[in-house]
């Protein structure tokens, strides 16, 4: 019998438009649900230029910090038509979009609460592994400044994660490197 081997690591390649898009896409609410905002934003690579073959992920809790996974022990999402999971391709011109609710604050193990956000995951040519960050919001300042993960980034850095209020949500932007490189993290 013969060893077998692994296989070798790939970059994200030209298939990725054909299997990972998802029967909800972009949608990470119903459309018509009542609070529902868009998550807009480009990703750029280490040069500044729009990336148009990357896609995003989003997972979230609901606008009651709540998610829709049996195991939140709190008994799950309570915003009707909200499936706490998007995911968009970006068109020709590195945009996205992410229709959701803004979420709410997420206890943490210690008694605490985690700032509202959304988690985020980016897949892209040249990648080997897909990028994680997280989207906080501009308007939730008291919130970020006790979030226990947005203390550990370097207070230069942070801005890299905040959504700015943009008509019917927030923008948040990615930049893979370079100057306005948004922080990643390690998981």
């Amino acid at each position: 019998m013969s060893e077998l081997l692994s296989t070798p690591s790939q970059t994200v390649g030209p298939y990725l438009s054909l299997v990972l898009p998802w029967e909800d896409g972009p949608f990470a609410v119903a459309e018509g649900t009542a609070g529902a905002i868009w998550i807009t934003g480009t990703v750029y690579d280490g040069s500044g230029a729009e990336v148009p073959d990357a896609l995003v992920e989003t997972w979230q809790a609901d606008d009651n910090g709540r998610f829709t996974h049996p195991d939140d022990p709190r008994g799950g999402a309570t915003t009707p038509g909200f499936r706490g999971f998007g995911r968009c391709p970006t068109d020709e011109h590195g945009r996205y979009r992410i229709l959701t609710v803004k979420p709410g604050a997420l206890p943490t193990p210690e008694g605490g609460t985690e700032a509202p956000h959304i988690d985020v995951s980016v897949f892209a040519r040249g990648l080997l592994n897909r990028v994680v960050t997280r989207i906080y919001f501009a308007d939730e300042a008291d919130a970020n400044a006790t979030d226990s993960v947005l203390a550990s980034v370097d207070a230069n850095r942070r801005n890299t994660l905040i959504a700015q209020s943009a008509g019917d949500g927030y923008h948040f932007d990615v930049h893979f490197q370079g100057e306005r490189e948004t922080v990643f993290f390690d998981v």
